[in-house]
Protein backbone atom coordinates (compact mmCIF):
# COMPACT_ATOMS: atom_id res chain seq x y z
CA UNK A 1 0.00 0.00 0.00
CA UNK A 2 1.52 3.57 -0.91
CA UNK A 3 1.30 6.24 1.86
CA UNK A 4 0.87 9.51 0.85
CA UNK A 5 3.26 12.03 1.62
CA UNK A 6 2.51 14.64 4.43
CA UNK A 7 3.93 17.68 5.64
CA UNK A 8 5.17 16.91 9.73
CA UNK A 9 3.06 17.78 12.30
CA UNK A 10 4.20 20.89 14.51
CA UNK A 11 3.64 23.94 16.64
CA UNK A 12 2.87 26.09 13.91
CA UNK A 13 0.01 23.68 11.69
CA UNK A 14 -1.33 20.94 14.22
CA UNK A 15 -5.07 21.27 13.41
CA UNK A 16 -6.90 21.43 16.93
CA UNK A 17 -9.94 22.17 16.29
CA UNK A 18 -11.90 19.68 14.98
CA UNK A 19 -8.88 17.99 14.48
CA UNK A 20 -10.81 15.26 12.10
CA UNK A 21 -10.77 18.00 9.41
CA UNK A 22 -7.51 18.34 9.28
CA UNK A 23 -4.95 16.98 6.90
CA UNK A 24 -1.17 17.12 6.35
CA UNK A 25 -1.47 15.19 2.95
CA UNK A 26 0.85 17.24 0.14
CA UNK A 27 -1.22 16.50 -2.67
CA UNK A 28 -4.26 17.89 -0.62
CA UNK A 29 -2.86 21.17 0.13
CA UNK A 30 -1.15 21.51 -3.08
CA UNK A 31 -4.40 21.42 -4.68
CA UNK A 32 -6.00 23.60 -2.94
CA UNK A 33 -3.76 26.13 -3.40
CA UNK A 34 -3.27 25.49 -6.92
CA UNK A 35 -7.58 25.72 -7.51
CA UNK A 36 -7.50 28.96 -5.59
CA UNK A 37 -7.02 32.15 -7.93
CA UNK A 38 -5.71 34.69 -5.44
CA UNK A 39 -4.14 33.19 -2.21
CA UNK A 40 -3.59 36.11 0.43
CA UNK A 41 0.29 36.33 1.76
CA UNK A 42 1.21 37.48 5.52
CA UNK A 43 4.79 38.90 6.38
CA UNK A 44 6.38 40.78 8.74
CA UNK A 45 6.52 44.11 7.45
CA UNK A 46 9.33 45.42 8.73
CA UNK A 47 10.34 48.51 11.52
CA UNK A 48 8.18 49.25 14.16
CA UNK A 49 4.85 48.56 12.43
CA UNK A 50 2.49 46.37 14.84
CA UNK A 51 0.65 44.64 12.07
CA UNK A 52 1.25 41.73 9.80
CA UNK A 53 1.26 42.97 6.12
CA UNK A 54 -1.39 40.67 3.92
CA UNK A 55 -1.50 40.62 0.18
CA UNK A 56 -3.50 39.20 -2.49
CA UNK A 57 -1.42 37.05 -4.82
CA UNK A 58 -1.12 34.98 -7.60
CA UNK A 59 0.84 31.93 -6.39
CA UNK A 60 1.16 28.01 -7.68
CA UNK A 61 3.01 25.12 -6.50
CA UNK A 62 5.77 23.75 -8.17
CA UNK A 63 9.39 22.16 -8.34
CA UNK A 64 11.61 23.73 -10.88
CA UNK A 65 14.76 20.88 -9.98
CA UNK A 66 12.43 18.36 -10.63
CA UNK A 67 10.01 19.86 -12.98
CA UNK A 68 7.65 16.58 -13.29
CA UNK A 69 7.20 16.08 -9.63
CA UNK A 70 3.91 15.24 -8.92
CA UNK A 71 1.79 17.54 -6.97
CA UNK A 72 1.87 14.88 -4.02
CA UNK A 73 5.05 15.52 -3.55
CA UNK A 74 7.17 18.38 -1.96
CA UNK A 75 6.57 21.61 -3.80
CA UNK A 76 7.94 25.37 -3.22
CA UNK A 77 5.13 27.86 -3.96
CA UNK A 78 5.78 30.61 -6.89
CA UNK A 79 4.97 33.91 -5.92
CA UNK A 80 4.64 36.93 -8.72
CA UNK A 81 4.45 40.38 -8.00
CA UNK A 82 6.29 43.91 -8.91
CA UNK A 83 9.68 44.35 -8.42
CA UNK A 84 9.25 47.49 -5.99
CA UNK A 85 7.12 45.98 -4.04
CA UNK A 86 7.77 46.07 -0.50
CA UNK A 87 7.11 42.21 -0.03
CA UNK A 88 10.26 42.00 -3.07
CA UNK A 89 12.44 44.01 -1.48
CA UNK A 90 12.00 42.64 2.19
CA UNK A 91 12.62 39.13 0.56
CA UNK A 92 15.65 40.06 -1.48
CA UNK A 93 16.87 42.04 1.86
CA UNK A 94 16.81 38.88 3.85
CA UNK A 95 20.04 36.62 4.10
CA UNK A 96 17.63 33.23 5.49
CA UNK A 97 14.28 33.91 3.34
CA UNK A 98 11.41 36.36 4.37
CA UNK A 99 9.08 34.10 6.79
CA UNK A 100 5.64 34.38 5.01
CA UNK A 101 2.26 32.53 5.47
CA UNK A 102 0.02 31.75 2.57
CA UNK A 103 -3.75 30.68 2.67
CA UNK A 104 -6.21 29.93 0.59
CA UNK A 105 -10.07 28.81 1.21
CA UNK A 106 -12.53 27.39 -1.21
CA UNK A 107 -16.08 27.01 -0.15
CA UNK A 108 -18.20 24.32 -1.32
CA UNK A 109 -21.29 25.20 0.41
CA UNK A 110 -23.85 27.32 3.08
CA UNK A 111 -24.65 24.51 5.35
CA UNK A 112 -28.13 25.60 7.34
CA UNK A 113 -28.83 23.89 10.71
CA UNK A 114 -31.64 24.16 13.01
CA UNK A 115 -30.49 26.93 15.14
CA UNK A 116 -27.78 29.68 14.33
CA UNK A 117 -25.10 28.46 16.17
CA UNK A 118 -24.66 25.00 14.51
CA UNK A 119 -24.61 26.87 10.78
CA UNK A 120 -21.64 26.48 9.03
CA UNK A 121 -20.00 26.03 5.49
CA UNK A 122 -18.63 23.49 3.69
CA UNK A 123 -15.18 24.32 2.69
CA UNK A 124 -10.89 23.69 2.01
CA UNK A 125 -8.63 25.57 3.14
CA UNK A 126 -5.10 25.21 3.23
CA UNK A 127 -2.10 27.21 5.13
CA UNK A 128 1.31 27.25 3.90
CA UNK A 129 4.60 28.52 5.98
CA UNK A 130 7.80 29.13 4.24
CA UNK A 131 10.96 31.30 3.72
CA UNK A 132 10.44 33.62 0.70
CA UNK A 133 13.79 34.04 -1.55
CA UNK A 134 13.84 36.07 -5.24
CA UNK A 135 14.30 33.45 -7.93
CA UNK A 136 17.59 34.67 -9.97
CA UNK A 137 18.26 32.23 -12.64
CA UNK A 138 16.60 33.68 -15.91
CA UNK A 139 14.93 30.04 -16.99
CA UNK A 140 14.16 29.29 -13.43
CA UNK A 141 11.81 32.66 -13.89
CA UNK A 142 10.22 31.90 -16.73
CA UNK A 143 9.84 28.55 -16.32
CA UNK A 144 7.55 30.09 -13.00
CA UNK A 145 6.29 33.05 -15.19
CA UNK A 146 4.87 30.31 -17.48
CA UNK A 147 3.01 28.28 -14.48
CA UNK A 148 1.67 31.32 -13.41
CA UNK A 149 0.23 32.32 -16.24
CA UNK A 150 -1.35 28.84 -16.97
CA UNK A 151 -2.92 28.97 -13.90
CA UNK A 152 -5.40 31.52 -14.82
CA UNK A 153 -6.04 29.41 -17.72
CA UNK A 154 -3.83 26.27 -19.02
CA UNK A 155 -2.16 26.58 -22.14
CA UNK A 156 -2.34 30.58 -22.02
CA UNK A 157 1.90 31.48 -21.90
CA UNK A 158 1.87 29.55 -25.25
CA UNK A 159 -0.83 31.91 -26.79
CA UNK A 160 0.04 34.57 -26.37
CA UNK A 161 3.77 37.26 -27.37
CA UNK A 162 6.14 35.47 -25.62
CA UNK A 163 9.17 35.11 -23.65
CA UNK A 164 8.52 38.76 -22.32
CA UNK A 165 10.26 41.28 -23.53
CA UNK A 166 13.61 43.20 -21.14
CA UNK A 167 11.43 45.49 -19.85
CA UNK A 168 8.72 43.15 -18.49
CA UNK A 169 11.33 41.18 -17.29
CA UNK A 170 12.86 43.83 -15.37
CA UNK A 171 9.79 45.19 -13.60
CA UNK A 172 8.92 41.44 -12.47
CA UNK A 173 9.94 39.45 -9.59
CA UNK A 174 9.22 35.80 -8.91
CA UNK A 175 9.74 34.47 -4.94
CA UNK A 176 10.24 30.77 -4.54
CA UNK A 177 9.01 29.98 -0.70
CA UNK A 178 10.08 27.03 0.27
CA UNK A 179 7.83 25.63 2.34
CA UNK A 180 8.80 24.37 6.42
CA UNK A 181 5.31 23.50 7.31
CA UNK A 182 1.40 23.19 6.08
CA UNK A 183 -2.13 21.50 6.67
CA UNK A 184 -5.69 21.43 5.34
CA UNK A 185 -8.98 21.69 6.79
CA UNK A 186 -11.46 20.38 5.11
CA UNK A 187 -15.60 20.25 5.97
CA UNK A 188 -18.29 18.40 4.18
CA UNK A 189 -21.37 17.27 5.02
CA UNK A 190 -24.92 18.09 6.28
CA UNK A 191 -26.16 20.07 8.93
CA UNK A 192 -25.23 18.16 12.51
CA UNK A 193 -27.65 19.57 14.34
CA UNK A 194 -28.41 18.58 18.18
CA UNK A 195 -30.41 15.90 19.48
CA UNK A 196 -32.42 18.49 22.11
CA UNK A 197 -33.14 20.62 18.53
CA UNK A 198 -34.28 17.24 16.36
CA UNK A 199 -36.63 15.51 18.68
CA UNK A 200 -38.92 19.12 18.74
CA UNK A 201 -41.08 18.74 15.75
CA UNK A 202 -42.38 22.57 16.09
CA UNK A 203 -38.83 23.34 15.33
CA UNK A 204 -38.14 20.73 12.40
CA UNK A 205 -41.59 21.57 11.25
CA UNK A 206 -40.40 25.12 10.90
CA UNK A 207 -36.71 25.61 9.78
CA UNK A 208 -35.32 24.41 6.49
CA UNK A 209 -32.22 22.87 7.08
CA UNK A 210 -29.96 21.38 4.48
CA UNK A 211 -26.93 22.86 2.29
CA UNK A 212 -26.64 25.68 -0.50
CA UNK A 213 -24.20 24.40 -3.01
CA UNK A 214 -21.43 27.12 -3.77
CA UNK A 215 -18.99 27.22 -6.75
CA UNK A 216 -17.33 29.43 -8.96
CA UNK A 217 -18.81 29.35 -12.44
CA UNK A 218 -17.19 30.77 -15.10
CA UNK A 219 -19.33 32.96 -17.68
CA UNK A 220 -19.28 33.53 -21.87
CA UNK A 221 -15.89 34.99 -22.43
CA UNK A 222 -16.30 38.90 -23.64
CA UNK A 223 -14.18 40.21 -26.08
CA UNK A 224 -12.09 43.26 -25.79
CA UNK A 225 -12.61 46.46 -27.87
CA UNK A 226 -9.34 45.74 -29.28
CA UNK A 227 -9.80 42.06 -30.04
CA UNK A 228 -9.42 41.05 -33.36
CA UNK A 229 -9.48 36.76 -33.22
CA UNK A 230 -13.48 36.46 -34.27
CA UNK A 231 -13.28 32.62 -33.29
CA UNK A 232 -13.05 31.79 -29.29
CA UNK A 233 -10.16 29.85 -28.58
CA UNK A 234 -10.82 26.04 -27.79
CA UNK A 235 -8.28 25.89 -24.67
CA UNK A 236 -10.24 28.88 -23.65
CA UNK A 237 -14.17 27.50 -24.35
CA UNK A 238 -13.30 24.41 -22.94
CA UNK A 239 -11.39 25.05 -19.54
CA UNK A 240 -14.19 27.44 -18.97
CA UNK A 241 -16.87 24.74 -19.21
CA UNK A 242 -14.70 22.04 -17.91
CA UNK A 243 -13.77 23.97 -14.59
CA UNK A 244 -17.25 25.00 -13.87
CA UNK A 245 -18.53 21.66 -14.44
CA UNK A 246 -15.57 20.61 -12.30
CA UNK A 247 -16.28 22.96 -9.17
CA UNK A 248 -20.16 22.23 -9.30
CA UNK A 249 -19.58 18.45 -9.31
CA UNK A 250 -17.17 19.10 -6.21
CA UNK A 251 -19.81 21.45 -4.51
CA UNK A 252 -22.58 18.44 -4.94
CA UNK A 253 -20.11 16.22 -3.62
CA UNK A 254 -19.40 18.06 -0.54
CA UNK A 255 -22.82 18.52 0.24
CA UNK A 256 -23.00 14.54 1.19
CA UNK A 257 -22.02 13.03 4.24
CA UNK A 258 -18.35 11.53 3.74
Amino acid sequence: MVRNLEYPKRAQNTVKRYDSRGTYDCGAIHQIINTTPVLHVAFPPGGDEPFAALLPMIGVMGSFDYPSADISEPLDCYLHGYVSARLMRLARDSEKGLPVTIAATKVDGLVLSLTPNSHSMNYRSAVLQGYAKPVEKVDEKLWAMEKITNKVIPDRWANTRVPPDGAEMSSTMILRVTIETASGKIRQGEPHDEAKDEKRPEITGSVWTGVVPVYEAYGEPIPSKGNQVEQLPTYINSYVARATEGNRTKALDAAKEP
